[in-house]
Parts: structure tokens; sequence; C-alpha cells
């Protein structure tokens, strides 16, 4: 069985098929740099890395680094160490501005998803008497949403007024881009932020930031994206489509450890202003004048005058062996093989529903613009087939309360491993 691929691409579900796409693939080599767990003696088929990436190899020799240097200098490090502590964040101005489309002075690498979109809204959600609403995606991760619950109730008003969650039309899982706007269009006059996540976890549905982004600023709204299922997974151009802030996390698609750190976007016409309010910190004053300890404080400019706290730096050194990784692929190439490797999949997929009448429902948009390199499916075998699957060696996700998602990521997975999947699947259905 055959299926067309844009214009020329077919895609068939053999072996052949499968090594044939993965044998002139420049990216093939850095599945080597990963290390996968094992099922049987053999590696898994891992498909999670929308929940955690896989670690590095090179991750041990980066924290290494820091722990020699540590154990040589002490506290000396902060300026002797061969990456100096004290300016360790400026390291990943230039690899971060690259992922998310951004000047290197909007982006840094700090803290945490969900302490920094609180930090965020500090400064972005100031709600007034007549605009104080917060306009999400339905269902939304619940850690963003209870981060809105709890910055709503802060300012003294009631979630369930101030919280508007665009919903799906009947019978559709997805959001339509012109409801979204509709809803912005409708709600102008008491809007005070749009805060959307860029990819939704459960559905992987990748939203149309810019569109969202004009629309809002044209109802004279502040508009920001949480971007945990979105940074190194989808192409984002957050300056050029005058994102007002974004926040992201780096143990998705980042590969850089659970819990590891994360990473702000806040635009130029914001960074520059120094008397937006905000949560001050040592680290976002001034440098030139950090050491002075003197009350006042004086944020840097740019994405940095957000900071808090001196940079993590075992944490750090894990986040740059995987974004070194990146810049070596290269964000073009990933983004065409993530394409590629998502169809071929939704193409396995739909042709074990066809054979074996599998009842599997395939909720994540079909449009590859509208998604990022996650399928999420309803089964009506449910939790007992991904049971299954996973005795099998296949790593994927389980969300209740009858869903299952699939990562296919660039950097390490391939179009063999998607096969492979497809066999599983076919041997667990017919048993």
């Amino acid at each position: 069985m055959l299926f067309t691929y844009g214009k020329r691409m077919e895609f068939y579900n053999t072996i052949e098929f499968a090594k044939d796409q993965d044998n002139p693939d420049e990216l093939k080599k850095f599945r080597e740099r990963f290390y996968f767990p094992q099922h049987n003696g053999k590696p898994v088929i891992y498909f999670t890395g929308n929940s955690l990436g896989l670690q590095p190899r090179s991750t041990a020799d980066y924290i290494k680094q820091e722990l020699d240097d540590w154990a040589k200098f002490g506290v000396e490090g902060h300026f002797n160490a061969k990456n100096p502590w004290y300016s360790y964040h400026e390291m990943f101005a230039e690899p971060l501005a690259e992922l998310v489309g951004a000047k290197p002075s909007e982006v840094v690498a700090m803290g945490s998803l969900t302490a920094n979109l609180h930090l965020l809204m500090v400064s972005f959600y100031r709600p007034e008497k007549k605009r104080f609403k917060i306009l999400c995606e339905n269902k939304p991760f619940p850690s963003d949403h209870y981060a809105f619950e709890s910055q709503v109730k802060f300012h003294g008003f009631n979630p369930d007024e101030a919280i508007i969650e665009v919903k799906p039309r009947e019978g559709e899982f997805n959001l339509r881009t012109e409801d979204i706007l509709q809803q912005i269009e409708e709600h102008k006059n008491e809007l005070c932020l749009i805060l959307f996540g860029g990819v939704n976890y459960y559905t992987g549905q990748a939203f149309d930031m810019k569109q969202i982004t004009e629309a809002g600023h044209k109802a004279g709204v502040i508009v920001g994206f949480d971007l945990a299922h979105a940074a190194g997974n989808i192409k984002l151009n957050l300056h050029d489509w005058h994102v007002d802030f974004a926040a992201w996390c780096s143990y998705k698609y980042l590969n850089s450890g659970p819990g590891s750190v994360g990473g702000i976007f806040v635009h130029e016409k914001h960074g520059h202003e120094k008397n937006i309010p905000r949560f001050a910190g040592w680290w976002g004053h001034d440098k030139n004048l950090r050491f002075k300890m003197e009350r006042n404080f004086s944020p840097m400019e740019g994405a940095e005058g957000w900071q808090i706290s001196n940079a993590p730096v075992f944490s750090m050194a894990v986040h740059k062996a995987s974004l070194d990784i990146f810049m070596e692929a290269g964000i073009e190439k990933l983004h065409a093989k993530r394409k590629k490797l998502t169809a071929y999949l939704q193409f396995v997929i739909e042709e074990t529903n066809k054979i074996k009448n599998a009842g599997i429902k395939i909720i994540s948009p079909v449009n590859e613009i509208a998604r990022g390199c996650q399928l999420s499916l309803i089964v009506k075998q449910g939790k007992e087939l991904f049971n299954k699957i996973t005795e099998k060696g296949i790593v994927a996700d389980w969300r209740e309360p009858d869903v299952m998602r699939l990562a296919p990521v660039p950097l390490y997975n391939s179009f063999e491993d998607i096969f492979n999947f497809g066999k599983i699947l076919n041997e667990v259905i017919s048993e």
C-alpha cells in the first residue's frame, strides 16, 4: 500500500522503504549521540520525546567540566572556569535565539517553566476593572491553568469569570483559527491577556501564533505563549510575529534532563522598558553595577532583566550539551525531517486501521502545518493496547481518559522505528 506525501513522495509500509529513507538521511548519525533505554537487550522504540527527551551521550562530559572546575577553582570558577559561571547564561543567547526565532537579547535561559510564566505574568498580566480576562485554549496543561487561576485570584478576580477557554466545535478535537480570532474580537474590550500553548500537549495541535498575535494586538491585548511543546519541535519566529513574551522548558524536545532549566522570550519592544513592573532579583540587575550592592534595582536590557538568580550551572551544562547538537544538526533540516517522519507515522497507523479495522482515531491535525512531531490517538482497546505495546518495547505516553501520544523526534528517531512500531501494533491488535 502507498500514500502520496506532498506532491512527489510516495510512502510504502515496508522495511525496504523505511531503510531507503534512513540510509541517505543526513541526520541519522545523531541517533548514535543519545542513550536509549533497553528492552530485552535491545533499544526501545522511544516515542516520548514530547515528555522527556533522551540523554545525549556528551552530557556527562559537559557536567564533568564544571565539576572539575569547581574542584580546581572553588569560588574563583565564577571567573576562571573554562566556561565562567558568572556569565554562563550568556552562552545560550545565540542558540536559543535561533531555536525560537528571536534576537539574542530577547532570550535567556533561566528558572523553570511555570515559575517563569508567573514572573512574566507579573509584567504582562496587569488587569483593570473592565479589562481583566485571560483567553487560552481549551484544556491547557494543568500547570498553566493553575497559574492563571492563582494570578487572577491574586488580583482579586473570580477565575470562573476571568478565564475564557476557546473550545473546539461539537464533534471536533482541534481549534479552528477563525474561532480563536472570533473569541478575541468578541471579548476584545474585556481581555487583558491572551496566553496559549504554542502546541497543545493533549492533541499536538500547533496554533497559528502569528495570526493570534496580530488579532490580539489589533484588540489592544498583550499576547504570550507557553512553548513547552513547541520549542525544539516546530518552526518559531517569535520576533517577526511580534509575540510579547513566551516561556518554555528544556526537558522535552530539548533533551536537557528532568526538571532542567527553562527559558524565556521578551520582545525587544518590552525589553528596553526599564520601568515595566517585574519581580526583581540580583541577576537581573545591571551587571556593570551588580557588585556595588546598591539598593535601587536597575534592570539589564532585554530578557536578561527578568532573571532572578544566578545560573544553575550543572543544569545549564546539560542544556548546553543538547543545544550544541541542535546547532550542529541544523534547525531547518530537523524541521524537514520532523514533517516527513510524522507523516510516515500517520500513514502507518492509517494502514493498520484499513487492514485490521483497529478503530484508531488520530485526533491531531492531519495538516502538517498545524502540528509538530506528535500524533495523539484514541484507540478502542484503550489502555489495554497501550500496555501491550509497552510490553513489546514501545515507549509511548498515555493521557487519561483515552489518548495515546506518539512523538517521532527527528534527532534520534528513524523511519525504521516507525515501520517496526506499525509491525508491533499489527501484532498486538491481531492478538
